[in-house]
């Protein structure tokens, strides 16, 4: 659990203007990055897993092994909607160097707890990492509740949560009820302070990769008590938060990034660059 007290950023994946994946950019996030977070969370869904190829998954992977500058641990992440599936990525991906498997609760078939709790179960009893639950119903459409959170926090082989629910009373219930090998941790970059007063030990961040300096240090401060600084530093983000999300992630957080010279802006479709609108709102407040 130590490795993932503090800030983990939730890396994007940089693109060309031709689609494919821009590792020169990777690398220069990775520098960027490494000046402030603690551990690196790669293909998460900030990194648009959804839209790369098990060729590009595993390139990408190896290429942030092979370039990482503080040697930071590595979190990788795998998920989707077909638990078998799943199961078979994550034991087909290389993991030597990797420390857990951050996996996003299934999205559109919106099954019952009793499923969601099957498909962890299936995946931690099939994976040769420890398994840490992502909970985002306003992405995938359903709520990981926390009785079922405690239920497996009982697997041996699933150590935490990243909680982007936005529930205090699930929250509170989660760290009310888990054991010592289980951990929360935020998913949400603004309630970090907050989960961590409640019982958390960190966040796992997209702000992180434009800002990686100030933004783990509301996670650091948070772990050493002080919890006024870590308000105080969250308070200076309010304004841009919600723009990292306001024609949808990673639109927001990649501008940033090449506002900062870090890595082009280019998205994958579905998803498209950011209006000329959302550009001028990000450069106003980061200028």
């Amino acid at each position: 659990m130590e490795k993932f007290k503090g800030t983990g950023v939730a890396l994007v994946t940089p693109f060309h203007t031709d689609g494919s994946v821009d590792f020169d950019g990777l690398a220069r996030v990775l520098e960027h990055t490494a000046q402030g977070v603690d551990y690196y969370v790669v293909l998460g869904t900030t990194g648009e897993s959804a839209t790369t190829t098990a060729e590009e998954k595993a390139e990408i992977l190896q290429f942030v092994k092979d370039n990482n500058p503080k040697k930071l641990p590595i979190v990788y992440g795998a998920g989707g909607n077909n638990t078998v599936q799943v199961a078979r990525d994550i034991q087909n991906a290389d993991l030597n160097g990797v420390e857990a498997i951050l996996s996003i609760s299934p999205y559109y078939n919106k099954p019952s707890q009793a499923g969601i709790v099957a498909h962890y179960e299936y995946l931690a009893d099939n994976s040769p990492l420890p398994i840490i639950l992502y909970n985002a119903p306003g992405r995938t459409g359903s709520n990981i509740s926390a009785e079922t959170t405690l239920t497996l926090s009982k697997h041996p082989n699933i150590i935490g949560t990243k909680e982007a629910s936005g529930n205090f009373d699930q929250f509170r219930e989660i760290v009310d009820g888990m054991g010592p090998d289980f951990f929360l941790t935020s998913g949400d970059d603004l309630l970090t302070t907050e989960i961590m007063e409640l019982g958390g030990i960190g966040a796992i961040s997209v702000l992180a990769n434009g800002f990686p300096k100030e933004f783990s240090e509301i996670a650091r401060a948070a772990l050493a008590g002080n919890f006024n600084k870590s308000r105080e530093i969250t308070a200076s983000f309010e304004e841009i938060n919600p723009l990292m999300y306001a024609e949808s992630n990673p639109v927001g957080i990649k501008e940033v990034l090449h506002q900062k010279g870090v890595c082009g802006n280019q998205v994958r479709l579905p998803l498209v660059e950011g209006s000329s609108t959302l550009k001028a709102q990000i450069a106003e407040l980061i200028k």
